[in-house]
């Protein structure tokens, strides 16, 4: 399966990130063997077999804070197992069905978005093929903050999740009609009773923060998935919107330092 690099052409992303040894294809006891003691380096873990592919992998940076450690390495084991299990399933059910059964393949491949001297804001493309009529495409986010030593949602560090939205759903439902626009070849009408026409939440797809200057959060970024704002033919969209007065106004007082108006 080729890797997207949605998130990656996103944002600036704070540094490169040397990424662990890759497991052999075909050789799944040599892949499990690598997989035991995360490096400092960073992981990645490739299986590749008659059955499927899977891939997970994740930066330095984020190896090199334990508890998110543990948490991507407890994902990674439960995606693995999870996918193998459906894979032997669908197996099964099409050898049962008299079909040739399909290779399936997930890749899920975390990335720096922005690392500040409190936070790190990491990105995933989840790339999946399950059997049916194409491979399917998806984000994730996580957003660590390190003081606290967990995870936050993006909404977490606003006033409310309205608050958000009211700081930066116009510019978005802007941005996204324009690139609508440049991919369909016509104006938007938001009353033509089509939803792939109206404005989405941004909030129901993956939004992540990043910052052109390693001491800010200055941009908040939203990724797309197909079908969330148009057909699959169109595939996932990108928004990158700037932090201004009014976004800035919307972050809690506790959280205020960690952003900073884009200039």
């Amino acid at each position: 399966m080729r890797r997207t690099a949605i998130a990656a052409a996103m944002v600036l992303a704070a540094a490169c990130q040397q990424q662990g040894a890759t497991a052999a294809p075909g050789k799944q006891d040599r892949a499990e063997a690598r997989a035991g003691t995360p490096q400092a380096e960073g992981r990645k873990v490739s299986i590749d077999n008659d059955l499927f592919a899977f891939e997970y992998a994740y930066p330095a940076a984020a190896a090199a804070i334990p508890s998110l450690r543990a948490r991507l390495d407890g994902e990674l084991a439960k995606h693995r197992t999870e996918f193998e299990a459906f894979a032997r399933e669908e197996q099964a059910n099409a050898k049962a069905g008299g079909f040739d059964p399909r290779k399936l393949d997930l890749a899920i491949d975390w990335a720096v978005v922005a690392e500040l001297p409190g936070w790190l804001s990491l990105s995933a493309a989840v790339e999946s093929y399950e059997g049916g009529a194409h491979p399917n495409h998806n984000f994730d986010a996580i957003l660590w903050d390190k003081t606290a030593d967990r995870a936050r949602k993006v909404e977490e560090l606003f006033t409310s999740r309205q608050a958000f939205l009211d700081a930066v759903q116009g510019d978005f439902c802007r941005e996204i009609d324009k690139q609508r626009e440049e991919r369909r070849g016509e104006k938007i009408n938001r009353a033509s009773g089509d939803p792939f026409d109206e404005c989405i939440d941004p909030l129901e797809s993956t939004v992540i923060l990043g910052s052109s200057n390693r001491k800010a959060f200055n941009r908040i970024g939203v990724l797309v998935a197909p079908y969330a704002a148009g057909p699959y033919v169109e595939g996932g969209y990108e928004v990158t919107l700037p932090v201004t007065a009014r976004v800035l106004a919307a972050v809690k007082p506790e959280y205020r330092a960690a952003f900073a108006v884009m200039r």
